[in-house]
């Protein structure tokens, strides 16, 4: 019976859990998979003495191998990040920090967020793809030799565009391919672009549009749009593909599997998942305590967010408390019972976290932003890249001014209950714990305060008492065997 309501002892230490473990790569391999020359070059030439070599799980196999045969070519000592802050695919320069690293060689997937303190290199790994297999796919899914298509590709299968673009163009005049543009002075890894007018993403050449987003930058015909176009992305399903298929949202997609070496169309049903959304947001605008969970410290420009952030909440009058925490997982977040969303701050590809197994929703700063700021409205536009929000970027939307707001009030879609916009805005001070506080307006009377303050004190257990000078000073003693479920001196159950 005891064990229908949790998990045996001796089965918890006894588990053995599978884990998927990659080859290792031979040796007279490494160098075309890892392209070590060409890291050796990159450090050699700047004189870097010491070097961070970040790779993701998957790659961790072969990082000793690569540290080895950098180490041998270079006067460089080099520091294996295995175990990254947050995710792989951003680059962890707080951790290369950790070892007072000159430079960080960034391998495998990545999102090309943008960094700020260290040189950086990418290093993508180069995976197999059947050029002529893509191409007879594209075929099918694109009959129409017309069409305005743009060929958009996971990092690691960037290698193989030029081959795919060299058979498609004569037939599909009007076909353009996006390259991997990295933004910064500190990249040294493929074309490096500048950051201009305050972070604007669209600029004008003689022949057309240029468009760079997301570490991708293609060129459009004068007249043309991006919504005029479908995209074909080769590279597996997911994070980077539910990032292109959620901001460009009118676009069709379609995509070509390289290990399966099938295409498809994505079927995925874009308004099914931007009504999820916006489910998120009627929960965010019901929300009175907001977790603001820090998802990076690498992407450029987290902190002004943060600020912006804090602030949007506290107009909204709302309480904000913010987390720093590493990788998420359902049982971190369900520690703060008394928030009642949590946004997160992170690279694109990160900031769309499925929160359906959560206890709380997690929403992205755009969408927390929709729920907070009067001006912002929900269109058809969905922003992943945090900066863009920024003043100056190109989806900011400023505050209303104070002396213009005015408290309205609305009905929640989920409750049905009326809810105050900005109801606590002007509170000037905490209140005491799980006190009432009347508030005088047009609209409501009286309200209860739901801080987190409050919650804290309202349930059973609050936390260890702490009785300074009442506790008598006692001698170390042996402590108890074995894990919380069943100590040794508990016996065990039969």
């Amino acid at each position: 019976m005891a064990d229908a309501f949790s998990s045996s002892s001796e089965t918890v230490i006894q588990r053995v859990v599978g884990v998927a473990v990659k080859t290792s790569t031979p040796a007279d391999e490494l160098e075309k998979f890892y392209q070590i020359k060409k890291t050796c070059d990159f450090i050699s030439e700047h004189q870097f003495e010491k070097v961070a070599l970040q790779f993701p799980d998957e790659l961790l196999v072969d990082s000793v191998a690569v540290a080895e045969e950098i180490e041998r070519n270079t006067n460089a000592k080099s520091y294996i990040l295995g175990d990254t802050s947050y995710g792989s695919c951003c680059v962890d320069e707080v951790a290369a920090e950790h070892v007072g690293a000159d430079c960080i060689v960034h391998y495998g997937s990545a999102c090309l967020s943008p960094s700020r303190r260290l040189p950086l290199l990418y290093i993508f790994e180069q995976r197999a793809v059947d050029v002529e297999k893509c191409a007879s796919s594209f075929r099918e899914l694109y009959p129409d030799r017309h069409s305005h298509i743009i060929i958009l590709c996971d990092v690691n299968y960037a290698h193989a565009i030029n081959g795919l673009l060299a058979l498609l163009s004569p037939e599909y005049p009007n076909l353009v391919a996006s390259e991997i543009v990295v933004e910064g002075e500190q990249c040294y890894s493929h074309g490096r672009i500048k950051r201009q007018d305050d972070d604007a993403r669209l600029s004008e050449q003689d022949d057309g549009q240029v468009i760079y987003q997301f570490g991708r930058q293609f060129t459009l015909k004068s007249g043309l749009s991006v919504t005029d176009c479908s995209m074909f992305y080769v590279g597996q399903e997911g994070a980077t593909l539910r990032n292109f298929m959620m901001t460009w949202n009118r676009c069709s997609f379609c995509s070509f599997d390289p290990v399966t070496a099938k295409g498809r169309v994505e079927s995925i049903s874009i308004n099914r998942a931007l009504m999820k959304r916006y489910y998120a947001i009627e929960r965010a605008k019901d929300a009175n305590v907001v977790g603001i969970l820090v998802g990076t410290l690498g992407v450029a420009d987290y902190l002004s967010i943060i600020e912006q952030l804090k602030e949007t909440i506290k107009r909204a009058g709302k309480k904000s408390y913010m987390f720093a925490m590493g990788k998420l997982n359902v049982p971190k977040l369900a520690n703060f019972l008394e928030i009642d969303i949590f946004v997160l701050i992170a690279c694109p590809e990160s900031s769309l976290l499925d929160s359906s197994e959560f206890f709380k929703p997690v929403v992205t700063p755009f969408e927390m932003e929709v729920a907070c700021n009067r001006k912002r409205e929900w269109s058809e536009e969905y922003v992943t890249d945090f900066r863009h929000l920024l003043p100056g970027g190109q989806s900011h939307v400023p505050l209303a001014d104070q002396q213009d707001e005015e408290d309205e009030t609305d009905v929640s879609l989920i409750t049905g209950a009326v809810r105050s916009h900005n109801l606590l805005s002007s509170e000037p001070t905490e209140p005491a714990y799980g006190s009432s506080v009347i508030l005088r307006n047009q609209t409501l009377t009286v309200a209860n305060t739901n801080s987190a303050a409050s919650f804290l004190a309202g349930r059973s257990w609050i936390g260890l008492e702490q009785k300074l000078g009442e506790t008598p000073v006692v001698k170390a003693v042996e402590g108890r065997r074995g894990i919380a479920i069943a100590y040794e001196e508990e016996g065990t159950l039969s």
